[in-house]
Order: C-alpha cells, then structure tokens, then sequence
C-alpha cells in the first residue's frame, strides 16, 4: 500500500479530533470504514500510530512523528498546485469554481483567494449541469449537492471526492409555529402546512415528494426558489426543507426532522486529484466553520441519533468507504 494524500489528511483529522468517531463524522465516512483505513496505514509504515483509548485516540511517538512530516506536506501539495496554476498562466491564474447553494462559499473562496489567483464562480441550482461544465472544461472544480435516492449523471473522466456523505436536511417553519417550541419536528407535526420546494434543484422534489409520502403525507406544494421559500416562511404562508447550517430569525427557526428521513451527499469533482487536493482542504474548513456557527446544527452534530436513517447510496455505484472515486461506466 503506498500512502497518498488522503491517508495524511486522515491521521491528521484523527490527531485533531481526539477520537475515530468525531475524526469520521468531520470526514464524512463511516468510523469502521476509517478505522479499517488507519489499520491499512499502520501496517504500511510497520507500527501503530495511535492509542485506542476508551477516551479516544492519541498519537505514539511514532505517530507525532508521521503527523510532523504530513501537516507541512498537506500545506505543500496545496500551494505547489496554486503556483503551478498561476506560473501556467504567466502569473494571474483563475480558479474557475462552480457551486449548488451552500453557506460555506463565502468562506471557501475567501481561503482559496491569494496573490496569483483568483477564483471565479458559477452557480446553479443544477448539480449534473455543473458536473457537466466540469467535464467539458468549463470550470475547474464543482461543490455539488446528490439528494439520496437521486443519483447524479457523472461524465466519464471526473474524480469525485466526499466532503459529507449524508448530510440532514432540516425544516424551516414561522417562529410562531406550534411545532416551533420543540427542538425536533416530527412530520405529522406539519401535516396541515403547505410546503414550498424548488423543482428546478436536481432531485429536490423527488426527495421531498418521497419523504412526505413515507409518512402519509400529500401536502399543498408551491413551486418556487428558496429566497422566495425563507420570504414565505417568515410571513407564515409555507414551511420549507434547508439545509442544516440555515440560521433561524426573529420571524422563523430551523429545526432538525425526526429520525432525519431526508439527506444529501456533499461532493466535490474535478478532473484530476491535483486539483482537488489543491482546493478540498479550504472546502472542509469552510464548511465546518458555518456549521459550528449553527447553534441547532451543532447540537445534532454532537447528540445521538438513534433514529437517523441508512447514509444515501453512491451517485454512481461506486464505494463510499473511500473518500475519494472515479465513477464506474
């Protein structure tokens, strides 16, 4: 087994989290999946790296050691990537991004934005036309969004790398909804809501539409984005899905959904692993940022869950124990 990129990343994100089970949540795998990894590498360098602990993991000196040479490593293949793009490019290179809607842009562009590159951006509410733009060359990168259930059209060639692999949806309600004193919504608790869903998101109404029915439910659905949605909500006219890092307001709150029956698997394309080490890590600490930010995201992420369903299954058949896949034809 030879080590690669994400190998590092992983003993890194072991080191700092301090546990299997938080460092697999931060990476968006299963923890027996990245346990199984961290025994593949300790073979591979001939020792153990980390203590199990009923407390959680803490390095050997052999593991402060790898964990010395990996972190300036990790920082190396990022800015090796950046420069060679600004030298390709006599000096000014563009990062040409592509992004579905999510709160961690702004501080993912800010961390990739340094002198000799700037990044540009394209949304769209459509996950396969961005992976589209990526595969004819388009854009360089894309953050895109599979709702479970709903696997995406990759074209052939992209590499595609997980940055959640089930991440919840959650429900915005008016702030004086009955249901908004609870810290968990039930469905049944919204059976006489009307909903809003924007049908022009890749998989959105087939999701949304899946989930209702599960429990019974055959709502009144407008059709519309969601900036109109979050206006809607805070008059008391609709309630909407968002995503869990929304931020409640004086006039509307998000709420985790009982046994969180809807997810979306959060993933970055590119066409080659150098661009995608070279702009995943900024991605990660973005993402993480707003969702600490999130003060009912934050809760779910360090309560249990013995109701969560089964993670969303791969966009193209390929396994999810890896952090990294090229889709399977």
């Amino acid at each position: 087994m030879e080590l690669e990129v994400r190998h590092l990343r992983a003993l890194c994100a072991i080191a700092d989290a301090g546990s299997l089970h938080q460092a697999a949540r931060q990476l968006g795998v299963a923890q027996p999946t990245l346990s199984t990894q961290l025994s593949r590498i300790e073979q591979a360098l001939g020792g153990q790296l980390f203590v199990r602990e009923r407390s959680g993991c803490r390095p050997t000196p052999l593991g402060r050691t790898v964990l010395g040479r990996a972190r300036p490593l990790l920082a190396d293949m990022r800015t090796l990537v950046r420069e060679a793009r600004a030298a390709a490019a006599g000096g000014d290179s563009r990062l040409r991004v592509g992004s579905t809607a999510s709160r961690a842009l702004a501080g993912w562009l800010r961390r990739l934005r340094h002198p000799g590159l700037e990044p540009t951006l394209q949304m769209d509410v459509s996950a396969n036309a961005l992976l589209r733009r990526v595969g004819d060359g388009q854009l360089d990168v894309a953050f895109v969004h599979e709702v479970e259930g709903c696997p995406l059209r990759v074209p052939e060639g992209l590499r595609l790398r997980v940055l959640i692999e089930r991440e919840p949806q959650f429900v915005m309600l008016p702030a004086d909804h009955p249901a908004a004193a609870r810290p968990v919504v039930h469905l049944t608790d919204l059976a006489d809501d009307r909903w809003m869903v924007d049908p022009t998101v890749d998989g959105e109404w087939d999701g949304v539409h899946r989930m209702l029915r599960a429990v019974g439910l055959d709502p009144r659905v407008l059709h519309g984005d969601y900036h109109t949605a979050a206006s809607l909500v805070a008059t008391g006219e609709v309630v909407t899905v968002c995503q869990p890092s929304s931020q409640s307001r004086p006039d509307m709150v998000v709420r985790p959904l009982y046994g969180d029956p809807l997810g979306v698997r959060l993933l970055l394309a590119a066409r080659t692993r150098a661009e995608l080490d070279a702009v995943y890590p900024a991605l990660e600490e973005a993402y993480w940022e707003v969702a600490r930010q999130s003060s009912v995201y934050r809760e779910w992420l360090e309560g249990p869950r013995p109701h969560t369903v089964a993670p969303c299954s791969p966009a193209t058949g390929a396994g999810t124990d890896r952090a990294e896949f090229v889709p399977a034809r």
